[in-house]
């Protein structure tokens, strides 16, 4: 069985996992703190980063390419559920969109909110959440909640009228910033109705089973009519 080496409120890492479930395939997940620097995870990935995915074909990194090796692998066994589109065009606009939520949201939310809330409960040095990058991450995610609506109530999905990558990618960022009680739902009704529909998938019930020790999640995080 394939090894994903994961942290529960890692956003790549829930990006893979939700590709995995939508795909169905079976996974052994080990749950790794990236953060503590353990020579035998960096001896799989010298990035230190989550999340690694191990199968027969040896150890994939980062989350970009287990998501290509993924589509390569059991993507053209799924016909029209195919979660990278076959057409030219729609494969270009899924991976920008797929860069912009791993990299680009990732960067000016995700990473400082569970950096600041998240991983500091386990550093050696420790110490409160810097409350300024706090505040400026939940500002950004007003910027790109909107932009959430503006995809959606001009299309089916965030890339088009199916189902993508990049709606994964979206709603693994945004599922844990939800978990950390800070996504504004009131700012775009029509990214909250996207959201809805595929916080409702089956793909996503394991994220919402998901606990971060001594954290309790926020208030809508489980809920799926919210």
């Amino acid at each position: 069985m394939p090894l994903l080496y994961h942290y529960p409120l890692c956003p790549h890492s829930r990006f893979v996992r939700l590709i995995l479930a939508e795909y169905g395939v079976a996974v052994e997940l080990i749950e790794e703190r990236a953060t503590d620097r353990r020579p035998e995870f960096l001896s799989l990935d010298p990035a230190g980063r989550t999340p690694v995915f191990i199968d027969d074909d040896g150890t994939i990194v980062p989350s970009a390419v287990i998501a290509e090796y993924l589509d390569e692998t059991y993507g053209a066994q799924q016909g029209p559920q195919r979660l990278l589109p076959p057409e030219k065009h729609a494969r270009i606009e899924t991976r920008r969109l797929v860069d912009w939520f791993n990299v680009k949201f990732f960067e000016e939310v995700t990473s400082w909110l569970v950096t600041e809330k998240v991983y500091k409960r386990f550093s050696p040095q420790g110490g409160a959440p810097d409350m300024d990058l706090v505040r400026i991450a939940r500002a950004n995610v007003r910027h790109h909640m909107r932009y959430i609506g503006y995809l959606t109530g001009a299309r089916n999905w965030i890339a088009g009228d199916r189902l993508t990558y990049a709606d994964f990618a979206a709603a693994a960022h945004l599922s844990c910033v939800d978990y950390l009680g800070d996504a504004p739902w009131e700012e775009d009704e029509a990214a909250k109705h996207w959201y809805q529909r595929i916080k409702s998938r089956p793909a996503f019930r394991p994220l919402l089973a998901d606990r971060a020790p001594g954290m309790t999640p926020g208030p809508y995080y489980a809920e799926l009519d919210f």
